[in-house]
């Protein structure tokens, strides 16, 4: 079990997520022996969870039952420990979206809280991202550290504990984004700048080209799509004739009398474009520029 992979059986050591209703779920780590009280009866980790698929449906002591799910961030958000106040999945939605979060980027945060945020980056940079999570409570940073290991994410996150506003993040100029969640943000944006990639050449060009008097900067790349033309025959539906005419009348009446036999479809020729499946990526970006008369 991971929470960046989805796993189909339940194994010894997995962080399973048991659903009693929308508003009543827990988190509970499987150990063979182990057992589970809840208000249904006991849940026996051996025979009722270890080998079972996720999303199976668990009979209780008492006879009641359960759901037990995947771990995903969305259900460890609602279900985490709270060491912190925390952010909750509509804020996490537009900051991944903001931040431009894909496979593959490495993001800084501070600070790490109760990991709310940090699960949701993990799985959205995975599997070859990065995150660099920053906790000033030394406490904090050692239960976020014990978690990622058990949630089988450690490989993807390096946990610092350090105060952001003095230390910084531990890394210069290799993050792609950077998110402060901490009392005092301000004092943290000349460690953030730092952290960030340097700027690529066209921001570089475009700034110079500002500074040198030039207008109309415009920056383009040109992607060529060639779609598939072809000709293809479509069948028309037949919907017999619009209601309230006099066909549509004599046809409700003929209904009654006899069955209309189905003489099939007429259809149109027509012409449809399909794009590509693939195409030639990034060639180069074009930079225009005007230089104003002196």
């Amino acid at each position: 079990m991971s929470f960046v992979e989805y796993s189909e059986f339940i194994q010894e050591g997995d962080v399973v997520i048991i659903f009693l209703g929308h508003e009543s779920m827990m988190p509970i780590k499987v150990q063979s022996g182990a057992q589970t009280q809840t208000r249904y009866g006991v849940i026996r980790h051996s025979s009722d969870l270890i080998g079972q698929r996720f999303g199976s449906k668990v009979t209780c002591s008492k006879g009641g039952w359960v759901y037990v799910l995947h771990p995903t961030p969305e259900l460890w958000t609602v279900n985490l420990p709270h060491r912190t106040q925390i952010l909750y999945t509509t804020d996490i939605a537009n900051i991944t979206l903001m931040l431009e979060l894909k496979p593959g980027s490495v993001v800084c945060e501070s600070g790490t809280g109760s990991g709310s945020l940090s699960h949701a980056i993990l799985r959205t940079i995975a599997p070859t991202g990065h995150l660099h999570t920053v906790e000033f409570h030394a406490q904090r940073a050692e239960k976020a550290i014990e978690e990622f290991k058990e949630h089988k994410v450690s490989h993807l996150v390096t946990v610092r504990n350090q105060d952001v506003c003095k230390d910084g993040f531990g890394i210069t100029g290799v993050a792609d984004a950077v998110f402060l969640d901490i009392p005092s943000p301000w004092e943290a944006i000349t460690h953030a700048k730092s952290a960030m990639k340097r700027k690529e050449q066209v921001q570089r060009t475009c700034e110079a080209l500002l500074d040198h008097g030039f207008e109309e900067i415009c920056t383009l790349e040109v992607l060529l799509r060639v779609h598939d033309v072809r000709t293809v025959t479509l069948p028309l539906p037949d919907f017999g004739p619009e209601e309230g005419s006099a066909d549509s009348t004599q046809m409700a009446s003929d209904l009654s009398q006899e069955e209309i036999p189905n003489t099939g479809n007429t259809s149109v020729i027509c012409k449809t474009a399909t794009p590509p499946r693939e195409m030639a990526g990034h060639t180069g970006y074009l930079t225009f520029a005007t230089k104003p008369r002196d």
